[in-house]
Protein backbone atom coordinates (compact mmCIF):
# COMPACT_ATOMS: atom_id res chain seq x y z
CA UNK A 1 0.00 0.00 0.00
CA UNK A 2 1.20 3.74 -0.21
CA UNK A 3 2.38 5.40 2.33
CA UNK A 4 1.15 9.46 3.33
CA UNK A 5 4.11 11.39 3.54
CA UNK A 6 4.57 14.21 6.76
CA UNK A 7 5.95 17.04 5.62
CA UNK A 8 9.28 17.05 4.51
CA UNK A 9 10.87 19.28 7.48
CA UNK A 10 9.58 16.37 10.01
CA UNK A 11 11.95 13.63 8.19
CA UNK A 12 15.02 15.87 9.05
CA UNK A 13 15.20 15.84 12.62
CA UNK A 14 15.77 12.97 15.88
CA UNK A 15 13.50 10.74 15.68
CA UNK A 16 13.45 10.08 19.56
CA UNK A 17 14.00 12.76 22.25
CA UNK A 18 17.74 13.26 22.74
CA UNK A 19 19.11 12.70 26.14
CA UNK A 20 19.40 15.54 28.64
CA UNK A 21 22.72 15.47 30.99
CA UNK A 22 23.49 13.91 34.39
CA UNK A 23 25.51 14.87 37.29
CA UNK A 24 27.03 13.60 40.01
CA UNK A 25 29.35 14.30 43.01
CA UNK A 26 31.15 12.61 46.24
CA UNK A 27 32.32 14.77 49.44
CA UNK A 28 34.68 13.03 51.72
CA UNK A 29 35.83 9.45 50.52
CA UNK A 30 39.01 8.33 49.64
CA UNK A 31 37.87 6.77 46.62
CA UNK A 32 35.88 10.30 45.58
CA UNK A 33 36.97 9.57 41.53
CA UNK A 34 36.28 6.08 41.34
CA UNK A 35 32.79 6.53 43.27
CA UNK A 36 32.40 9.46 40.85
CA UNK A 37 33.39 7.45 37.39
CA UNK A 38 30.69 4.49 38.40
CA UNK A 39 28.22 6.97 39.22
CA UNK A 40 27.99 8.31 35.86
CA UNK A 41 28.66 4.99 34.55
CA UNK A 42 25.12 4.71 36.07
CA UNK A 43 23.89 7.34 34.40
CA UNK A 44 25.31 6.88 31.13
CA UNK A 45 21.56 7.22 29.72
CA UNK A 46 21.29 10.79 30.29
CA UNK A 47 24.04 11.91 28.07
CA UNK A 48 26.45 9.53 25.65
CA UNK A 49 28.39 12.58 23.87
CA UNK A 50 30.98 13.44 27.00
CA UNK A 51 31.98 12.76 30.19
CA UNK A 52 34.26 14.17 32.88
CA UNK A 53 35.14 14.31 36.65
CA UNK A 54 37.28 17.05 38.09
CA UNK A 55 38.61 15.87 41.45
CA UNK A 56 40.51 17.30 44.66
CA UNK A 57 42.68 15.81 47.14
CA UNK A 58 41.74 18.41 50.12
CA UNK A 59 41.40 22.25 50.76
CA UNK A 60 42.58 24.70 48.64
CA UNK A 61 44.84 21.43 47.12
CA UNK A 62 44.77 21.87 43.10
CA UNK A 63 41.98 20.52 41.21
CA UNK A 64 42.31 17.91 38.36
CA UNK A 65 40.29 17.16 35.77
CA UNK A 66 39.89 14.78 32.81
CA UNK A 67 36.92 14.94 30.04
CA UNK A 68 36.70 13.76 27.06
CA UNK A 69 34.35 12.91 23.96
CA UNK A 70 32.01 9.00 24.12
CA UNK A 71 30.81 7.04 26.69
CA UNK A 72 32.39 6.84 30.14
CA UNK A 73 33.77 3.35 29.65
CA UNK A 74 36.10 5.31 26.75
CA UNK A 75 36.82 8.17 28.54
CA UNK A 76 38.27 7.10 31.10
CA UNK A 77 40.73 3.96 32.33
CA UNK A 78 42.68 3.04 35.27
CA UNK A 79 45.34 5.16 34.86
CA UNK A 80 43.16 8.53 34.50
CA UNK A 81 41.26 7.72 37.73
CA UNK A 82 44.55 7.27 39.76
CA UNK A 83 45.84 10.76 38.35
CA UNK A 84 42.56 11.77 39.44
CA UNK A 85 42.32 10.71 42.94
CA UNK A 86 41.02 13.01 46.08
CA UNK A 87 38.71 13.02 48.44
CA UNK A 88 35.73 14.61 46.63
CA UNK A 89 34.83 15.13 42.81
CA UNK A 90 31.85 15.75 40.68
CA UNK A 91 31.50 14.54 37.15
CA UNK A 92 28.99 14.92 34.21
CA UNK A 93 27.60 13.08 31.30
CA UNK A 94 26.41 14.72 29.12
CA UNK A 95 23.93 15.11 25.83
CA UNK A 96 23.97 19.13 24.34
CA UNK A 97 20.94 21.16 24.37
CA UNK A 98 22.52 24.01 24.23
CA UNK A 99 26.22 24.66 22.88
CA UNK A 100 27.90 22.35 19.77
CA UNK A 101 28.84 19.17 20.72
CA UNK A 102 32.76 19.39 21.21
CA UNK A 103 35.40 18.46 23.89
CA UNK A 104 35.19 21.96 24.62
CA UNK A 105 31.99 22.28 25.67
CA UNK A 106 32.27 19.20 27.59
CA UNK A 107 31.69 19.41 31.15
CA UNK A 108 32.46 19.51 34.22
CA UNK A 109 33.74 23.08 33.74
CA UNK A 110 36.52 24.43 36.16
CA UNK A 111 38.31 27.70 36.24
CA UNK A 112 40.47 29.86 39.07
CA UNK A 113 39.49 32.94 39.84
CA UNK A 114 40.25 35.60 42.59
CA UNK A 115 37.53 33.80 44.91
CA UNK A 116 39.33 30.46 44.62
CA UNK A 117 39.12 27.18 42.02
CA UNK A 118 35.46 26.43 41.23
CA UNK A 119 34.31 23.90 39.29
CA UNK A 120 30.61 22.76 37.90
CA UNK A 121 28.42 20.44 35.90
CA UNK A 122 24.70 21.16 35.05
CA UNK A 123 21.40 19.43 33.95
CA UNK A 124 19.63 21.80 33.01
CA UNK A 125 18.63 25.03 30.08
CA UNK A 126 18.96 28.41 31.43
CA UNK A 127 16.38 30.34 29.37
CA UNK A 128 17.78 33.59 29.98
CA UNK A 129 21.31 32.55 29.40
CA UNK A 130 21.82 34.77 25.94
CA UNK A 131 20.81 38.11 28.20
CA UNK A 132 23.21 36.93 30.78
CA UNK A 133 25.69 36.12 28.50
CA UNK A 134 25.57 39.77 27.13
CA UNK A 135 25.77 41.41 30.56
CA UNK A 136 28.79 39.36 30.92
CA UNK A 137 30.81 39.66 27.73
CA UNK A 138 30.26 43.85 28.17
CA UNK A 139 31.75 43.76 31.26
CA UNK A 140 34.78 42.27 30.05
CA UNK A 141 34.37 37.77 30.79
CA UNK A 142 35.65 36.21 27.87
CA UNK A 143 33.73 32.55 27.42
CA UNK A 144 35.56 29.47 26.52
CA UNK A 145 32.63 27.20 25.12
CA UNK A 146 29.05 27.64 24.06
CA UNK A 147 27.14 26.12 26.78
CA UNK A 148 25.10 27.76 29.05
CA UNK A 149 26.73 26.35 32.09
CA UNK A 150 29.72 27.97 31.69
CA UNK A 151 27.76 31.13 32.75
CA UNK A 152 27.67 30.00 36.36
CA UNK A 153 30.82 29.65 36.73
CA UNK A 154 31.37 33.92 35.59
CA UNK A 155 28.68 34.80 37.56
CA UNK A 156 30.54 33.44 40.65
CA UNK A 157 33.81 35.00 39.46
CA UNK A 158 32.62 37.76 39.93
CA UNK A 159 33.47 40.17 43.05
CA UNK A 160 30.88 40.39 45.90
CA UNK A 161 30.90 43.07 48.75
CA UNK A 162 32.36 40.99 51.76
CA UNK A 163 29.15 41.12 53.44
CA UNK A 164 27.02 39.59 50.77
CA UNK A 165 26.78 36.11 50.36
CA UNK A 166 28.70 34.59 47.34
CA UNK A 167 25.64 32.06 45.98
CA UNK A 168 23.30 35.38 46.02
CA UNK A 169 24.41 35.49 42.41
CA UNK A 170 22.07 32.00 41.81
CA UNK A 171 19.20 34.65 41.95
CA UNK A 172 20.19 35.42 38.54
CA UNK A 173 19.70 31.76 36.85
CA UNK A 174 16.19 31.25 35.40
CA UNK A 175 15.25 28.10 33.77
CA UNK A 176 15.88 24.27 34.49
CA UNK A 177 18.74 23.87 36.60
CA UNK A 178 20.12 21.05 38.58
CA UNK A 179 23.60 21.61 39.58
CA UNK A 180 27.10 20.44 41.30
CA UNK A 181 29.52 22.89 41.99
CA UNK A 182 33.03 22.02 43.60
CA UNK A 183 35.02 24.68 45.32
CA UNK A 184 37.80 25.20 47.47
CA UNK A 185 36.02 23.11 50.44
CA UNK A 186 33.10 22.05 49.57
CA UNK A 187 30.49 20.62 47.28
CA UNK A 188 27.43 22.49 46.59
CA UNK A 189 24.41 20.88 45.18
CA UNK A 190 21.25 23.23 43.63
CA UNK A 191 17.64 22.59 41.81
CA UNK A 192 15.83 25.62 40.07
CA UNK A 193 12.70 26.89 42.56
CA UNK A 194 10.53 24.58 39.84
CA UNK A 195 12.56 21.29 40.29
CA UNK A 196 12.66 20.66 36.63
CA UNK A 197 15.25 17.87 36.58
CA UNK A 198 15.77 15.45 39.64
CA UNK A 199 18.52 15.84 41.99
CA UNK A 200 19.28 13.17 45.12
CA UNK A 201 21.32 13.00 47.84
CA UNK A 202 22.94 9.81 49.33
CA UNK A 203 25.60 8.82 52.02
CA UNK A 204 27.79 5.95 51.38
CA UNK A 205 31.04 4.98 53.91
CA UNK A 206 29.94 8.40 55.98
CA UNK A 207 30.88 10.50 52.51
CA UNK A 208 27.83 12.67 51.15
CA UNK A 209 26.79 11.52 47.45
CA UNK A 210 24.82 13.94 44.63
CA UNK A 211 23.22 12.40 41.93
CA UNK A 212 20.99 12.61 38.74
CA UNK A 213 19.12 9.56 40.01
CA UNK A 214 18.95 7.38 42.55
CA UNK A 215 20.37 4.21 39.98
CA UNK A 216 23.47 5.95 40.52
CA UNK A 217 23.56 4.83 44.34
CA UNK A 218 22.46 1.78 43.70
CA UNK A 219 25.78 0.80 41.98
CA UNK A 220 27.84 2.14 44.55
CA UNK A 221 25.85 0.95 47.35
CA UNK A 222 24.92 4.01 48.92
CA UNK A 223 22.32 4.92 51.11
CA UNK A 224 19.00 7.08 49.34
CA UNK A 225 18.57 9.79 52.09
CA UNK A 226 16.30 12.39 50.05
CA UNK A 227 15.60 14.64 46.87
CA UNK A 228 16.98 17.87 46.76
CA UNK A 229 14.27 20.37 47.79
CA UNK A 230 13.08 22.26 44.47
CA UNK A 231 15.07 25.83 44.80
CA UNK A 232 17.35 24.05 47.61
CA UNK A 233 20.85 24.81 47.92
CA UNK A 234 22.53 22.41 49.93
CA UNK A 235 26.30 22.96 51.39
CA UNK A 236 28.11 20.06 52.13
CA UNK A 237 31.88 20.46 53.60
CA UNK A 238 33.91 19.51 57.00
CA UNK A 239 31.52 20.65 58.85
CA UNK A 240 28.86 18.66 57.68
CA UNK A 241 25.14 19.56 55.28
CA UNK A 242 23.36 22.34 55.03
CA UNK A 243 20.63 23.58 52.94
CA UNK A 244 19.75 27.38 52.09
CA UNK A 245 16.75 28.75 50.11
CA UNK A 246 17.85 31.67 48.13
CA UNK A 247 14.93 31.54 45.42
CA UNK A 248 11.50 32.76 45.13
CA UNK A 249 8.82 30.05 45.60
CA UNK A 250 7.21 28.87 42.95
CA UNK A 251 4.85 26.18 41.75
CA UNK A 252 6.27 22.76 40.79
CA UNK A 253 6.98 21.79 37.62
CA UNK A 254 9.04 19.00 37.43
CA UNK A 255 9.93 17.15 33.97
CA UNK A 256 6.97 14.73 33.49
CA UNK A 257 8.70 13.10 30.46
CA UNK A 258 11.33 11.59 33.34
CA UNK A 259 8.82 8.69 34.36
CA UNK A 260 8.12 8.20 30.46
CA UNK A 261 11.62 8.17 29.17
CA UNK A 262 14.31 9.62 30.43
CA UNK A 263 15.06 8.20 33.95
CA UNK A 264 16.29 4.43 34.31
CA UNK A 265 13.06 2.49 35.63
CA UNK A 266 15.27 1.04 38.45
CA UNK A 267 15.18 4.64 39.84
CA UNK A 268 13.06 6.53 42.36
CA UNK A 269 11.35 9.96 41.43
CA UNK A 270 9.20 11.57 44.54
CA UNK A 271 8.79 8.19 46.00
CA UNK A 272 7.82 6.48 43.40
CA UNK A 273 9.62 3.33 41.42
CA UNK A 274 9.93 4.38 37.51
CA UNK A 275 9.04 0.92 36.37
CA UNK A 276 5.31 1.21 38.16
CA UNK A 277 4.42 3.98 36.63
CA UNK A 278 5.38 2.91 33.46
CA UNK A 279 3.46 0.10 33.88
CA UNK A 280 0.69 1.88 35.29
CA UNK A 281 1.03 4.16 32.00
CA UNK A 282 0.59 1.05 30.20
CA UNK A 283 -2.47 0.04 31.85
CA UNK A 284 -3.85 3.42 31.07
CA UNK A 285 -3.58 3.46 27.74
CA UNK A 286 -4.64 -0.14 27.74
CA UNK A 287 -7.88 1.50 28.93
CA UNK A 288 -7.90 4.98 26.39
CA UNK A 289 -7.52 2.69 23.46
CA UNK A 290 -8.13 -1.33 23.48
CA UNK A 291 -7.56 -3.37 21.13
CA UNK A 292 -8.15 -7.12 19.49
CA UNK A 293 -4.68 -8.75 19.00
CA UNK A 294 -2.75 -11.62 19.63
CA UNK A 295 0.65 -10.14 20.76
CA UNK A 296 1.79 -7.10 22.54
CA UNK A 297 5.58 -6.21 21.83
CA UNK A 298 7.36 -3.24 23.11
CA UNK A 299 10.33 -0.80 21.44
CA UNK A 300 13.12 -1.45 24.30
CA UNK A 301 13.96 -0.39 26.47
CA UNK A 302 11.77 2.84 27.82
CA UNK A 303 8.73 1.10 26.00
CA UNK A 304 8.95 -2.37 28.14
CA UNK A 305 7.03 -2.00 31.07
CA UNK A 306 4.15 0.30 29.30
CA UNK A 307 4.12 -2.64 26.88
CA UNK A 308 3.77 -4.86 30.31
CA UNK A 309 0.85 -2.64 31.65
CA UNK A 310 -1.01 -2.69 28.44
CA UNK A 311 -0.70 -6.80 27.88
CA UNK A 312 -1.65 -7.50 31.39
CA UNK A 313 -4.62 -5.11 31.53
CA UNK A 314 -6.04 -6.34 28.22
CA UNK A 315 -4.63 -9.84 29.10
CA UNK A 316 -3.27 -10.33 25.94
CA UNK A 317 0.11 -12.34 25.34
CA UNK A 318 3.63 -9.96 25.71
CA UNK A 319 6.10 -11.00 23.99
CA UNK A 320 9.71 -9.50 23.07
CA UNK A 321 10.19 -9.47 19.50
CA UNK A 322 12.54 -6.98 19.29
CA UNK A 323 16.27 -7.47 20.15
CA UNK A 324 18.19 -5.12 20.74
CA UNK A 325 21.55 -4.12 19.73
CA UNK A 326 23.54 -2.00 22.42
CA UNK A 327 26.36 -1.61 20.53
CA UNK A 328 25.48 0.83 17.62
CA UNK A 329 25.06 4.43 17.87
CA UNK A 330 21.70 7.25 17.96
CA UNK A 331 20.38 6.68 14.36
CA UNK A 332 20.10 10.39 13.72
CA UNK A 333 23.61 11.40 14.36
CA UNK A 334 24.74 9.44 10.31
CA UNK A 335 25.75 11.62 7.89
CA UNK A 336 23.37 10.22 4.70
CA UNK A 337 19.60 8.82 5.06
CA UNK A 338 20.38 5.51 3.84
CA UNK A 339 22.94 4.88 6.55
CA UNK A 340 20.24 6.22 8.62
CA UNK A 341 17.61 3.63 7.53
CA UNK A 342 20.30 0.77 7.68
CA UNK A 343 20.94 1.14 11.54
CA UNK A 344 17.07 1.69 12.00
CA UNK A 345 17.25 -1.89 11.70
CA UNK A 346 20.43 -2.69 12.51
CA UNK A 347 19.11 -1.37 16.14
CA UNK A 348 16.65 -3.18 16.41
CA UNK A 349 16.22 -6.79 15.21
CA UNK A 350 12.91 -8.51 14.79
CA UNK A 351 12.52 -12.29 15.70
CA UNK A 352 9.92 -13.04 12.62
CA UNK A 353 8.18 -16.41 14.28
CA UNK A 354 7.11 -14.14 17.38
CA UNK A 355 4.54 -11.69 14.95
CA UNK A 356 4.27 -13.84 11.40
CA UNK A 357 0.36 -14.18 11.29
CA UNK A 358 -0.39 -12.39 14.20
CA UNK A 359 -2.17 -9.23 14.97
CA UNK A 360 0.46 -7.42 16.66
CA UNK A 361 0.39 -4.53 18.99
CA UNK A 362 3.77 -2.46 19.48
CA UNK A 363 4.08 0.31 22.43
CA UNK A 364 6.59 2.45 22.04
CA UNK A 365 7.16 5.53 24.58
CA UNK A 366 6.73 8.48 22.62
CA UNK A 367 6.82 9.59 18.87
CA UNK A 368 9.23 12.33 17.35
CA UNK A 369 9.51 12.87 13.62
CA UNK A 370 8.14 9.07 13.06
CA UNK A 371 10.63 7.75 11.10
CA UNK A 372 11.68 4.91 12.87
CA UNK A 373 8.45 4.00 14.33
CA UNK A 374 7.26 3.92 10.83
CA UNK A 375 10.61 1.67 10.08
CA UNK A 376 9.36 -0.70 12.64
CA UNK A 377 5.65 -1.15 11.11
CA UNK A 378 6.99 -2.27 7.57
CA UNK A 379 9.71 -4.03 9.10
CA UNK A 380 6.51 -6.20 11.23
CA UNK A 381 4.63 -6.07 7.51
CA UNK A 382 7.69 -7.42 6.01
CA UNK A 383 7.89 -10.09 8.51
CA UNK A 384 4.34 -11.36 8.17
CA UNK A 385 2.29 -9.48 11.23
CA UNK A 386 -1.48 -9.57 9.73
CA UNK A 387 -2.41 -6.47 11.65
CA UNK A 388 0.16 -3.52 13.50
CA UNK A 389 -1.50 -1.61 15.75
CA UNK A 390 0.60 1.52 17.24
CA UNK A 391 0.39 2.34 21.01
CA UNK A 392 2.30 5.62 22.62
CA UNK A 393 2.77 5.70 26.21
CA UNK A 394 2.57 9.52 26.37
CA UNK A 395 0.19 12.19 24.48
CA UNK A 396 1.48 13.91 21.30
CA UNK A 397 4.22 15.51 21.30
CA UNK A 398 3.49 19.19 19.74
CA UNK A 399 5.96 21.95 21.08
CA UNK A 400 9.36 22.06 21.26
CA UNK A 401 11.00 21.85 24.73
CA UNK A 402 12.98 24.67 26.35
CA UNK A 403 14.15 23.56 29.70
CA UNK A 404 17.10 20.77 28.55
CA UNK A 405 15.43 18.10 26.34
CA UNK A 406 16.44 18.48 22.43
CA UNK A 407 12.77 18.68 21.07
CA UNK A 408 13.04 20.07 17.86
CA UNK A 409 10.98 23.22 16.62
CA UNK A 410 7.15 22.61 16.24
CA UNK A 411 7.40 22.40 12.29
CA UNK A 412 10.00 19.74 12.92
CA UNK A 413 7.01 17.32 14.99
CA UNK A 414 5.53 14.84 13.29
CA UNK A 415 2.15 15.72 15.58
CA UNK A 416 2.41 18.97 15.06
CA UNK A 417 2.07 18.96 11.74
CA UNK A 418 -0.22 15.87 10.91
CA UNK A 419 -3.70 15.17 12.35
CA UNK A 420 -3.57 11.63 13.73
CA UNK A 421 -5.33 10.01 10.90
CA UNK A 422 -2.05 11.49 8.77
CA UNK A 423 -0.06 10.23 11.22
CA UNK A 424 -1.29 6.39 11.18
CA UNK A 425 -1.19 6.42 7.50
CA UNK A 426 2.28 7.61 6.85
CA UNK A 427 3.38 5.53 9.59
CA UNK A 428 1.45 2.42 7.72
CA UNK A 429 -0.65 1.47 10.90
CA UNK A 430 -3.95 -0.11 11.41
CA UNK A 431 -4.79 1.93 14.19
CA UNK A 432 -2.58 4.56 16.59
CA UNK A 433 -3.26 5.65 20.23
CA UNK A 434 -1.66 8.24 22.09
CA UNK A 435 -2.15 8.22 25.92
CA UNK A 436 -3.70 11.27 27.05
CA UNK A 437 -2.69 14.13 29.39
CA UNK A 438 -5.20 12.44 31.96
CA UNK A 439 -4.26 9.02 31.52
CA UNK A 440 -0.81 9.82 32.06
CA UNK A 441 -0.81 12.05 35.48
CA UNK A 442 -3.25 9.47 36.69
CA UNK A 443 -0.77 6.95 36.44
CA UNK A 444 2.05 9.14 37.87
CA UNK A 445 -0.56 9.72 41.01
CA UNK A 446 -0.16 13.70 40.27
CA UNK A 447 -1.52 16.41 38.95
CA UNK A 448 -0.95 18.85 36.40
CA UNK A 449 -0.10 21.34 38.57
CA UNK A 450 2.42 19.56 39.90
CA UNK A 451 4.44 18.99 36.56
CA UNK A 452 5.89 20.57 33.43
CA UNK A 453 3.58 19.93 30.38
CA UNK A 454 4.86 22.25 28.05
CA UNK A 455 5.77 19.71 25.21
CA UNK A 456 2.00 18.06 25.11
CA UNK A 457 0.27 21.50 25.96
CA UNK A 458 2.42 24.27 25.10
CA UNK A 459 2.09 25.99 28.30
CA UNK A 460 5.50 27.17 29.64
CA UNK A 461 5.75 27.37 32.96
CA UNK A 462 8.97 29.83 32.56
CA UNK A 463 9.50 31.92 29.53
CA UNK A 464 12.00 31.20 27.15
CA UNK A 465 14.17 33.55 25.34
CA UNK A 466 14.69 32.67 22.11
CA UNK A 467 17.62 34.83 21.73
CA UNK A 468 20.10 32.42 23.13
CA UNK A 469 20.14 29.87 20.41
CA UNK A 470 20.53 32.95 17.54
CA UNK A 471 23.49 34.25 19.89
CA UNK A 472 25.31 31.25 19.68
CA UNK A 473 24.74 30.56 15.87
CA UNK A 474 25.98 34.08 15.18
CA UNK A 475 29.30 33.69 17.22
CA UNK A 476 30.19 30.38 15.62
CA UNK A 477 29.69 32.04 12.22
CA UNK A 478 32.28 35.01 13.45
CA UNK A 479 34.57 32.56 14.27
CA UNK A 480 34.57 28.97 12.50
CA UNK A 481 36.06 26.09 14.11
CA UNK A 482 36.02 27.36 17.24
CA UNK A 483 34.13 25.22 18.81
CA UNK A 484 35.37 22.21 16.79
CA UNK A 485 38.69 21.49 18.64
CA UNK A 486 37.73 17.65 18.98
CA UNK A 487 38.49 16.16 15.91
CA UNK A 488 41.71 14.05 17.21
CA UNK A 489 39.95 12.90 20.19
CA UNK A 490 38.48 9.38 20.33
CA UNK A 491 34.75 9.89 18.95
CA UNK A 492 31.79 7.78 20.05
CA UNK A 493 30.19 6.84 16.56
Amino acid sequence: MQRAQPPTTVLQTPHTPSHECGVFAVFGHPEAASLTYYGLFALQHRGQESAGIVSCAGSHAPFKAHRGMGLVSQVFAAKELEMLGGTRAIGHVRYSTTGSSTLRNAQPFSVETARGQIAVAHNGNLVNAAALRTELEQEGSIFQTTADSEILLHLLARPVMKQQNPLACLRRLEGAFSIVLMGEKEIIGLRDPYGFRPLALGKVDGAYVLASETCAFDLIKAEFIREIEPGEVVIIDQNGIRSEFPFAVQNSAFCIFEYVYFARPDSKLHGQGVKSVRVRMGRELARLHPVEADVVIPVPDSGIYAAMGFAEELKIPFDMAFVRNHYIGRTFIQPSQRSRDFNVRVKLNLIEEAVKGKRVVVVDDSIVRGTTARARVINLREAGAKEVHMRISCPPHKNPCHYGIDFPDPEKLLANQCTMEEIRKYLGADSIGYLSIEGMLAATGGTGSRFCLACFNGEYPVRYDAAFDKLIMEKQQKRPGLMDDDSAQQKLF
